[in-house]
């Protein structure tokens, strides 16, 4: 550590005042967290009894932790739920144990591969939207929910989820109250609800089902598993029992799911609330595909590129994994701060995305910025919504053409309509989502049964 490391700044006088006063009235830790960027700095140590992480906001500070320092920083923080419930899985491990993983789970979530499933995410959307009633109000947070579980299960696994989506619903979403930030926080160690161990039961139980009916249907056949089969590669990797191979297919159906679900739920409220973005949505969608009822070409797919600059927008306003979580194994210098070995470090996406160093109107949506003659021009790692580096999302590529496929579908088939712009606010849970939902009345543009 460079002994000229200064200490990390943190809130106290007028300025804790502040913020203790903007976290009462808001409710929200985003309020806390960007009140202390504006009266404390970008680097800052928050200081509660027992919890004292190291916040970092910036590109100099993203850089560092997800490339120059990764190796002296650790995913895996045994108390925290995440580890508890994923075990061994690819997103808490760290070292050769994550390498081997992600060797064995990436080919299956290669953009090669995910181009394959574009007939899978355009019919499990039909298949979402024939249960809509023309004219009705429907919840876009639970029906994007239901549908990027239809489209992961179906798509990466080869499940058919539908007949076991109203069983395990409530399960998950039992899951995702569990890692999302609570008084674990405060209490390390912090054992589960009753009902967290019953979802935790149940899911178990689901994916222990799946692993043996797909592990008797490989022995009983000499196929080999197609490409974008991510349970059948585990299954046939050296070294993979059903524990570790629970253990992975957890973390992609938790982690995969609940970030699709923000993105397009936060896609469709900011079209609600900019109806100029939804028109010009629509305007390319029926370009695009006309009145087709089959699938699009991967070539149809990259022509959506207003669709494209909505996304990575979204992704900069909302970004699904708004923080991200490490542990010092050794002494650091961070950006010139002192950090010590064990603490806990994090790094703000959402501020970063929103650092008005960096961005013009950074609080303004805006999808021209990311437009390929004018796009806004910012440092590397300043724009981290998948991470960076070596342990970049892995499934950047599936989220990113899935998102474009399923909102084309949706642009080209219906009209939304907004009801309760007023209401939403970022909810910082397993992701950031729009609570308390997005009530959106749907009508029928064209007939798109495909």
């Amino acid at each position: 550590m460079n002994e000229h490391a200064a200490t990390l700044p943190t809130a106290s006088g007028a300025s804790g005042l502040t913020i203790l006063r903007g976290l009462l009235r808001d409710r929200s830790l985003l309020t806390a967290l960007a009140l202390m960027r504006e009266h404390v700095g970008p680097a800052f140590q928050i200081t509660l009894p027992r919890f004292r992480p190291a916040v970092f906001v910036g590109p100099e500070a993203n850089r560092q932790i997800l490339v120059t320092d990764r190796r002296d920083l650790s995913w895996r923080y045994p108390t925290d739920p995440v580890v508890r419930l994923l075990r061994q899985g690819m997103l808490v491990v760290d070292g050769e144990e994550h390498d081997a993983y992600r060797r064995m789970m990436e080919p299956p979530l290669q953009r090669r591969n995910v181009v394959a499933h574009i007939p899978a995410f355009w019919r499990y959307t039909d298949l979402l939207t024939a249960t809509w009633r023309d004219g009705e109000v429907r919840d876009m947070l639970v029906e994007m929910r239901r549908l990027a579980l239809l489209i992961l299960m179906g798509t990466t696994f080869q499940i058919d989820f539908a007949p076991h989506l109203e069983q395990l619903w409530r399960p998950i979403l039992q899951l995702l109250e569990f890692i999302s930030p609570g008084l674990w926080i405060l209490w390390a160690g912090m054992p589960p609800w009753p009902r967290q161990r019953r979802a935790m039961a149940a899911m178990d139980g689901y994916l222990r089902r799946i692993i043996a009916a797909r592990r008797a249907e490989l022995r009983a056949s000499s196929r080999e598993p197609e490409a974008g089969d991510l349970l059948g590669r585990l299954l046939m990797a050296p070294g993979m029992d059903d524990e570790l191979i629970r253990d992975q297919l957890l973390t992609m159906l938790i982690a995969g799911h609940d970030t699709s679900t923000a993105l397009l739920a936060w896609v469709l409220f900011l079209a609600g609330v900019h109806g100029d973005v939804l028109a010009q949505l629509q305007a390319e969608a029926d370009a695009v595909l006309g009145a087709a009822a089959t699938p699009p070409t991967a070539d149809q797919v990259n022509s959506l590129t207003y669709t494209e600059q909505v996304i990575k927008e979204t992704l900069r306003l909302y970004p699904p994994i708004h923080v991200g979580n490490r542990r010092a194994l050794v002494d650091l210098d961070i950006c010139g701060y002192r950090v010590p070995e064990r603490t806990r470090v994090m790094y703000s996406i959402y501020l970063s995305h929103r650092d008005g160093a960096y961005w013009q109107d950074p609080d303004t949506f805006c999808p021209a910025r990311f437009g390929r003659e004018s796009e806004e021009k910012v440092p590397p790692f300043t724009y981290v919504p998948f991470g960076g580096g070596p342990r970049n999302c892995i499934g950047a590529a599936f989220a990113q053409i899935e998102a474009r496929v399923v909102l084309a579908r949706l642009f080209q088939c219906f009209d939304f309509e907004l009801l309760n712009a007023g209401e939403v606010r970022p909810h910082m849970g397993a992701t950031l989502e729009p609570r308390p939902g997005v009530k959106m009345r749907v009508r029928r543009r064209r007939p798109c049964a495909g």
